[in-house]
């Protein structure tokens, strides 16, 4: 019943051409419960959706990111409370010696922007930008205030990664999580140039281009305009092959079935114990955001519950233009929705979908 809930809804989405491509993935207990799929992944050919489809989810990858790093801290390679210069010394430069891992997670660090002369080709320059970001001088004292770290969110935990384990996150990801998940071809930082040709190709409308232009203004005291995420920068063929895990590019079922083995055993496979569960998906830092002004709770690098309201345990990520991943301890529920119809402006995807898993 449930499966056929969320194909007709996400059907309907494309027949009234609302959506052009959706992905699905609901998951409880571990087991897969709903894998539905809807539209064509490139417009321009016709090529459909099918549930090995990767799309590029903005944020969403974020918490894969934030996965990577818990998994690591599972098994002792990292703590959350190491101040982040222990592991990398350049970043202790402008005061933040004692900003820590935990401060990174929380969006508390104090590094929420980039000068405005950074372009999308020093984003995709993994050395260049944390040598950036480590010269960089915070606008707070870490810990004691937040605001969304759109970007450097991504470099900082990457690298933490990197000195910690002496690989790249895309390689510590494939594995550590995906490849023992069985997901490491639907799941990535850093796609292949081979692979390219597999994934979906995002698209947007004239309306969708004006909100953009609005954004690029309402977050210019954050971020070049050119790095505000829209389609065209999700379909660049050096952004999708470089490391950029402020951002991921995964198929539902696969940032579903990682959430899943967050909360229980997946095919033999649990990535963290159930107290670690407790600890990272509960509320880390409350306070209002210093840029959007609006309150904001996270998780240790988990959203919690805006999408799921009435899951308010729910924790994971949304993603700038409509893709979304969630998991419920209570229910031991998860879902994710990936799309290529890119509309920061709407989440009527991922908002229908919530409410029937919801209301299951």
């Amino acid at each position: 019943m449930l499966q056929k809930k969320i194909q007709d809804a996400i059907d309907r989405m494309v027949e009234q051409g609302t959506e052009t491509g959706v992905q699905v993935s609901v998951y409880r207990h571990g087991a897969p419960v709903v894998e539905a799929v809807a539209g064509v992944a490139d417009p321009a050919t016709g090529r459909p959706v099918t549930p090995g489809t990767p799309f590029w989810a903005a944020s969403t990858g974020k918490g894969v990111t934030a996965t990577v790093v818990h998994v690591l801290a599972e098994r002792g390679v990292l703590a959350y409370d190491t101040p982040i210069a222990e592991l990398w010394p350049e970043f202790a430069a402008h005061g933040k010696g004692a900003a820590t891992v935990r401060h990174a997670l929380t969006h508390t660090l104090g590094l929420p922007g980039l000068p405005p002369h950074v372009t999308v080709e020093d984003l995709c320059d993994w050395d260049g930008m944390c040598a950036l970001i480590a010269d960089l001088e915070p606008w707070w004292e870490p810990g004691t205030r937040t605001a969304y770290h759109s970007h450097t969110y991504g470099h900082v935990l990457g690298e933490v990664v990197r000195r910690a384990t002496g690989r790249p996150i895309s390689r510590v990801l494939r594995e550590e999580v995906a490849g023992p998940l069985g997901v490491a071809d639907e799941l990535y930082f850093g796609v292949p140039a081979a692979e390219q040709g597999r994934l979906a190709r995002l698209e947007s409308t004239p309306e969708v281009e004006e909100a953009v232009a609005g954004m690029r203004a309402m977050f210019g005291a954050v971020m070049p305009p050119e790095l505000v995420p829209h389609a065209g920068y999700g379909n660049r063929a050096d952004v999708l092959a470089a490391d950029i895990p402020a951002g991921g590019v995964m198929t539902a079922r696969a940032v579903a079935r990682m959430y899943a083995a967050l909360l229980d055993e997946v095919d033999g496979v649990r990535l963290i114990s159930p107290d670690r569960l407790r600890e990272i998906s509960g509320p880390a830092y409350t306070g209002t955001d210093e840029i959007m002004g609006n309150p904001a709770t996270w998780a240790l690098g988990y959203s919690l519950g805006p999408l799921a309201p009435a899951r308010p345990r729910a924790f994971g990520m949304p993603g700038m233009g409509g893709s979304a991943a969630y998991a419920d301890p209570e229910s031991g529920t998860v879902f994710a929705v990936t799309k290529n119809r890119f509309d920061p402006t709407a989440a009527s995807a991922v908002d229908a979908v919530a409410a029937i898993v919801a209301g299951a």
